[in-house]
């Protein structure tokens, strides 16, 4: 072992501390230790040969021959000795710790560089002596959830449960990523496929958790008994297969839960399309128009929704969570909500999509007590603002879409500039959008809800005509990922990016907004402005300043052109295509909010022939 050490005495970094590890003044010998096990796979690791780096070596061959000099090194050496103190104090009836380490003799600390140890100094006090505190803060801090496993956590993982050994657990790891189990990223840490969770849900719905190590631990136990002799090969090899082949017969008897595990994590259903749109069933008499019921309906991306059934004429609806994948109006009548009587749905939600604190059946109530319910739906907004993207286009031609299904040639009534529509969006201060690139004619989203409307407490939102009928339409998405809605700017933020002052004021709180630069895939490079609160959602390209006056139906010009007011649209230059607008009786535009064409379709029976209005199935 000496030998070993005093190998080590000419080198440049450790030679010293190898040096003082052969002198027996220093006291600073220790023989070995035997470790906490003996995996019998190879001999303890150690320098077989003095390097101080061969010429053909990388840096990393280089930290790994240090990190096994130094680690032997320590092995020869004395442990560290340290001194603690712990002091209890009483500050106006309230009770306060602290604690302090100081490092009285470093000995393996001086070559194992790897380690750490030691503590915030401490003066020296007496039971019952009275100070002065030098300063009093109250430090704000908040919980994050635990990383993702990387690799060493995971080898780590492995030792301590008794899976494997320093030769075998790298091949356990590979067969994981192999079967698509788990993926590795640039990291190194480790994070679940669909695949992966839906077997974990799958057997544990069956009773087993052969996700666990137990049972893998258990044969690595046997196989170690065989080779110390306690055990005989055939008697292991007997009760390894009996223990599969219960779990095998058992899990084939059991089949569907793996199957439905499989059908949550992959979205996959055997009912019938009409089945899964045309679902029908009333929740509650509507508040808004007090004439017409509330039904449960599921929308053609497969989500679902309440409604009124006097649509369009009420634009009264709750959307769901986007989580839920199944839903069912029950007999149990709310005793809290009002106008009832309002029905309990019976919710199924992803278990993908949601905390592993809910539960995946829930009983709830849309009528504003559901808690539970306002959690996931936030949370369901929050999660589809933060995923959903629009690829930008490289044309510039113009496409304003009507909402509000009338066919194309209806009479338009521009907005005026820098006006709002009378209905609003819950979140109705944030500006237009336009994901799809520069020179794209903006039209804004008038909603049909009228002042006045009773707000629904469930996060209701309000949406135009071809929303209501039409859900797969893909919102504009800012950098940020918050859904934009079109309300305009101020005249005075237009005025300030026109006139060259270089401040744009946020439409919400009347602060400057700051300057920014997208770096998502559709939009990176392009500048945006934002208002510095952090709590404000204002968002705006800076491109599209002078191009977010409100106007109905218009031609873009080809190139990147700019249309400076709504009048200006119908004179725009270039190849366009005319978009489809309305005004109803009160006055309100319906337009599409992106500028993408929307085949509209019935409401009510989902026919593309006619709209709600007009459909031969209403009122059944």
């Amino acid at each position: 072992m000496s030998a070993i050490v005093r190998e080590q005495v000419d080198h440049p970094d450790w030679g010293t501390y190898a040096q003082r590890l052969l002198n027996p003044e220093e006291r600073l010998w220790r023989n070995p230790s035997n470790g906490g096990h003996d995996d019998k796979a190879h001999p303890p690791i150690h320098p077989t040969k003095f390097s101080t780096g061969e010429n053909n070596w990388s840096p990393d061959h280089k930290k790994v021959y240090e990190l096994v000099v130094r680690h032997f090194l320590a092995c020869c050496s004395q442990p560290a000795v340290g001194a603690e103190t712990t002091v209890e104090v009483d500050i106006a009836g309230e009770q306060f710790n602290a604690s302090g380490r100081v490092v009285l003799a470093k000995n393996y600390l001086d070559v194992y560089r790897y380690d750490s140890w030691g503590g915030s100094l401490l003066p020296t006090y007496t039971i019952g002596q009275q100070f002065v505190p030098t300063s009093l803060t109250l430090d704000s801090g908040v919980t994050r959830p635990p990383p993702l496993l990387a690799e060493a956590d995971l080898l780590s993982c492995m030792d301590k449960a008794g899976i494997g050994t320093d030769a075998t657990m790298h091949e356990h790891i590979k067969k994981l990523l192999d079967r698509c189990y788990a993926t590795k990223d640039a990291n190194s840490r480790f994070s679940p496929t669909n695949l992966g969770e839906a077997l974990v849900m799958g057997y544990d719905e069956m009773g087993y958790e052969l996700w666990k190590p137990y049972l893998r631990a258990m044969m690595e136990a046997d196989m170690k008994s065989v080779s110390v002799g306690t055990k005989s090969k055939a008697q292991v090899l007997e009760g390894c297969l009996q223990q599969m082949k219960a779990c095998f017969l058992d899990a084939r008897a059991n089949k569907v839960k793996l199957l439905d595990a499989m059908g949550t994590f992959f979205a996959r259903s055997n009912r019938p399309i009409n089945e899964t749109q045309n679902t029908i069933e009333v929740v509650r008499p509507c508040g808004a128009c007090n004439d017409s019921e509330m039904l449960l309906k599921r929308r053609p991306n497969g989500g679902f929704m309440v409604g009124c059934r006097g649509f369009p004429q009420c634009r009264n609806v709750v959307w769901l969570p986007g989580s839920l994948a199944e839903a069912a109006v029950t007999q149990q009548i709310c005793p809290t909500c009002v106008p009832g009587p309002v029905y309990k749905i019976q919710f199924k939600f992803n278990r993908r999509d949601i905390p592993p604190s809910f539960d995946v059946d829930h009983l709830g109530c849309i009528g504003g007590c559901d808690d539970v319910l306002k959690e996931l739906t936030e949370m369901s907004r929050f999660q589809h603002h933060n995923q959903t993207t629009t690829p930008a286009r490289s044309q510039s031609q113009t496409q304003t879409t009507s909402t509000s299904g009338v066919r194309q040639g209806a009479p338009r009534q521009d907005l005026p500039t820098g006006s709002r529509s009378t209905g609003q969006f819950a979140n109705q201060h944030t500006p237009a959008v336009n994901p799809q690139g520069r020179g794209q004619s903006q039209t804004p989203s008038a909603v049909g809800v009228r002042q006045g409307t009773p707000r629904q407490d469930l996060h209701t939102v309000f949406r135009t005509a071809s929303q209501f009928a039409n859900e797969q339409q893909t919102p504009g998405v800012n950098p940020q990922g918050f859904r934009s809605t079109h309300t305009g700017l101020t005249q005075n933020s237009r005025n300030a990016s026109s006139s060259g002052a270089g401040q744009v004021l946020c439409t919400t709180c009347g602060e400057a907004c700051i300057n920014r630069t997208a770096n998502t895939e559709a939009n990176r490079g392009r500048k945006f402005y934002k208002c510095q609160n952090p709590g404000c959602g204002f968002f705006v390209w800076e491109d599209e300043l002078d191009n977010v006056a409100p106007r109905g139906r218009g031609r873009g010009s080809r190139g990147g052109g700019r249309q400076a007011s709504a009048s200006a649209g119908r004179r725009g230059g270039g190849r366009g295509r005319r978009g489809r607008g309305n005004t109803d009786a009160d006055g309100m535009t319906f337009i599409s909010a992106t500028g993408d064409t929307v085949h509209g379709c019935c409401f009510t029976c989902g026919d593309p022939s006619h709209f709600a209005n007009a459909c031969p199935n209403r009122g059944r």
